[in-house]
This record gives C-alpha cells, structure tokens and sequence, in this order.
C-alpha cells in the first residue's frame, strides 16, 4: 500500500457456533461472504486489507484472493477471545497508516456504504467515526491512527475495544445512514436470512 492509506482488518477467526455453519462461506451476493467483504472494501479504496483467519483456516484461505493489498495472518489463540484477533490485525499495520476500519466477517455492508464512512472520516479526521441508523450505532468503526496504539492493549476481561470507544466518545463522529444494513449481524441461521431479504430489498 502507498503510504498513508486505510487498512482494514476482517475479524474471520471464529467458530461460528450459533450460525450452525462457517459464516466465512456463507453464500453473499453470489460469492463466500469473506471475497465479498474483502472486495468491498477494496472497492471502497481501503489500501491493506487484513484478514484473520483461525477456526478451520485452511477451508477459508483458498477463497481470498491472492494479492499485495491482501494480508492473511492466521490466529492459533481465537478461542481466547476477538481481542487476540483484532490485536493481530493490528499488529499487520503499517506505522504510517491513515486509519483503521474495523469490520467482522459476520457484518456484510456494501462498498459504497465504506466508501462514505471513509470520505467522512478524512473530512473530519475524529478518533471514532461510526455509522448510525435509527439513533442506533452500527458497524463498521473507523479508527484514526493515533487511537491504534490504545486498541493494541485491549483485553478480553475488560470487554475489548468498548472502553477506547467510550474513552472517545464525545468526540466521535457519528454517521447517519438510511439503512438499516449497519446493524446487520450475521449471529444465527435465522439472521442470514433477514439479513438476505434486506439487502434484496435495497438492492431491487
């Protein structure tokens, strides 16, 4: 990446017990979720993208693509918790980043959407900027590069980057969108499903 660029880092690590089924190869808009999550943000003009893999790595792997602004790094301790993968990811970082989005597989949002987020992000250049949806905060974060170093010493017994959030809090930038797709979480069976009406709905 040039310096000074976005990276994002995908969380991809986890063992997707509720869904029933690799949520990373959960069929999206004609593609494994984890190639769509990755071109999007491509697409969106993120410089790296990171992706961490951990439960069964070796099925997930052959589905991204194989280029220089794509770095796989594989967790061997995710059952300790995300904060060991968001740490890695951030650990893939170049020190002259522009910032960092932060997104889950689980949490499909399409390019134009990011492409916006990141356009308001280097309007305003605020520690957190997040996009909301019926007075609701979504996903994903954007993390300006000066808060990288506080979100590298997080911890799971302190509910991960949920204290950084709140440390800046008054000075996020809050986003409001008109759809309700960054509150999209893909946690079961029955929330694919929603989520894939939704974003027939939007995209008809």
């Amino acid at each position: 990446m040039a310096p000074g660029e976005m990276v994002a880092v995908v969380l991809a690590a986890g063992e997707s017990s509720r869904m029933g089924r690799l949520k990373a190869l959960l069929p999206w808009n004609g593609v494994p979720l984890i190639r769509y999550q990755v071109d999007c943000l491509r697409q969106a003009g993120v410089g790296l993208v990171v992706v961490v893999l951990g439960h069964r790595a070796e099925e997930v792997r052959p589905h991204l693509p194989l280029s220089p602004d794509v770095c796989v790094v594989v967790n061997t301790r995710y059952r300790e918790g995300k904060t060991t993968s968001i740490k890695l990811g951030l650990a893939q970082a170049p020190s002259d980043a522009e910032g960092l989005v932060l997104m889950t597989v689980d949490q499909p949002r399409p390019a134009p959407l990011v492409a916006a987020l990141i356009a308001t992000f280097r309007e305003h250049r605020a520690p957190v900027t997040q996009p909301t949806f019926g007075g609701k905060r979504g996903h994903p974060m954007i993390f300006r590069a000066d808060v990288l170093p506080k979100l590298a010493e997080i911890r799971e017994e302190t509910q991960g980057i949920k204290p950084v959030v709140d440390n800046y809090r008054a000075e996020a930038m809050l986003v409001p969108v008109d759809s309700p797709i960054v509150l999209v979480d893909l946690n079961t069976e029955a929330d694919y499903q929603r989520a894939k009406a939704l974003w027939t709905e939007l995209s008809a």
